[in-house]
C-alpha cells in the first residue's frame, strides 16, 4: 500500500521568534498574519480583515503543539515520545498526546543535530501542516517588546484583554 501525498493547499511564508519561556512570534508574510504570545494572551491578527483576536495563553494553547514552543511545560507532561528514525537527512521525533481530546493526533519534530529544522503536525481529521525552519539564528538578542502587541486603531478586537 503507497502513501498519497496531495498537492499542498495553502502556502506560507514568514519569520518565527521564540523567547522562553512562553513568548514567541509568527510574522506571515502572504497571507499577512501575526501571531503574538506574550505569555498571558495569544494575539491573532489579520490585517485584511481588519480583525485580531485575544485568548488566554492556558486556553487557546492547551493541547496544542505550540505548548511545545512555548517552552510552559515538559514535552513528556503531554505526550509520548517515540524514535521516528532518519527521514530527509533528519533525525525525527514522533510525538501522541497522552490526553484523548486534543485537536492533534501527532507530532513529528525534525533535528538536524540539536537544531530544530522541521515540524509535521495532523490534526483529528488526518491534515498535515509542515513547517520547515530555514536561517535559524540561535539566542540572539530579543527586546521584550517584540512579544507585545497592540491592535491598531479601527481594528475589531474578538476577545477579552
Amino acid at each position: 500500500m503507497r502513501r498519497s501525498e496531495t498537492a499542498p493547499v495553502e502556502r506560507a511564508a514568514g519569520t518565527f521568534t521564540v523567547k522562553k519561556p512562553g513568548r514567541f512570534r509568527w510574522d506571515y508574510r502572504t497571507p499577512e498574519q501575526v501571531i503574538v504570545c506574550d505569555g498571558e494572551r495569544l494575539w491573532l491578527y489579520d490585517p485584511e480583515l481588519e480583525q485580531a483576536t485575544v485568548k488566554k495563553v492556558r486556553e487557546a494553547l492547551a493541547q496544542t503543539p505550540a505548548m511545545i514552543l512555548s517552552g510552559e511545560s515538559k514535552v513528556s507532561d503531554h505526550y509520548v515520545i517515540h524514535d521516528g528514525g532518519t527521514v530527509g537527512g533528519l533525525q525525527m521525533a514522533v510525538l501522541t498526546p497522552k490526553a484523548a481530546n486534543g485537536d492533534f493526533r501527532e507530532v513529528r519534530i525534525g533535528l538536524s543535530g540539536t537544531d530544530l529544522r522541521r515540524l509535521e503536525f495532523v490534526d483529528r481529521l488526518n491534515q498535515r501542516t509542515t513547517i520547515e525552519l530555514t536561517h535559524v539564528e540561535r539566542n540572539p538578542a530579543l527586546k521584550d517588546t517584540l512579544f507585545t502587541f497592540t491592535p491598531p486603531p479601527g481594528v475589531d478586537v474578538i476577545g477579552a484583554h
